[in-house]
């Protein structure tokens, strides 16, 4: 993946957001609008499914720190995570600092356009996000989940 820089044709805005508990804040300087999906084996294992993700340079920072614990996940790069939550923060591409991020953990996702799938060779056939999908509300998953436990 290219970064920012190398994108010309790419529209980037600041960023900021946080993980579940609260306990890590992010700031983004310059990150892509363009949301992709990453398909790849790894990345379902460290999400449970797909990686919608961000490119967010390297212009990065972090308040709470020192609840980020990082795993190096291969010679190249690194995937961070808040070790009070469990969130995942990043997969860092060690040589160029260059983050990429889910993009769930940032406040505005109205901002974001679904632009790009990678590693589409390895997506399962068990999904399809072209799919047609019962789609519930948070409300009615809410409703239909405190009517089962009554």
């Amino acid at each position: 993946m290219a970064s920012l820089t190398d994108q010309a044709d790419v529209k980037a805005s600041e960023g900021k957001g946080s993980c579940l508990c609260g306990a890590i804040h992010i700031s983004v300087k310059k990150m892509s609008t363009n949301m992709g999906v990453c398909h790849c084996q790894m990345c379902r294992k460290w999400t449970g499914g797909p990686l919608f993700a961000v490119d967010c340079g390297s212009n990065i920072s972090f308040e709470g720190k020192e609840n980020i614990t990082v795993f190096s996940s291969s010679e190249w790069a690194e995937r961070g995570f808040c070790n009070r939550c469990g969130s995942h923060l990043f997969y860092r591409l060690k040589q160029n600092n260059q983050y990429i991020m889910p993009v769930g953990l940032f406040d505005n996702p109205k901002d974001f356009v679904f632009d790009h799938q990678i590693f589409i060779d390895e997506q399962p056939s068990y999904y399809c996000l072209s799919n047609q999908t019962n789609n519930m509300t948070g409300a009615e998953v809410f409703a239909q989940f405190t009517s089962a436990t009554l």
